[in-house]
């Protein structure tokens, strides 16, 4: 858990060369840390996914309380 009492990540996503300067760049122009970028990023793809696609693929049911795709706010 981070200070905020959230739950974070055992390791760190390798991201391509390409991915990593197009994140840096949306950094930017939103005046956030890379993380926080990410965060927010993976908040708004639920909404813009079908959801229903994406439930009935899942392979980790287990997750589901803390998914973005539940119909909820991302964890």
């Amino acid at each position: 858990m981070n200070q905020k009492g959230e739950n974070t990540m055992a390791y760190t996503p390798e991201l391509s060369e390409s991915a990593s300067a197009t994140l840096r760049r949306i950094s930017w122009a939103l005046n956030q840390p890379m993380t926080k970028t990410m965060n927010a990023i993976f908040e708004k793809i639920p909404s813009l996914m079908d959801r229903e696609k994406v439930c009935e693929t899942c392979r980790d049911p287990s997750a589901c309380n803390i998914c973005g795709f539940n119909g909820k706010e991302a964890a």
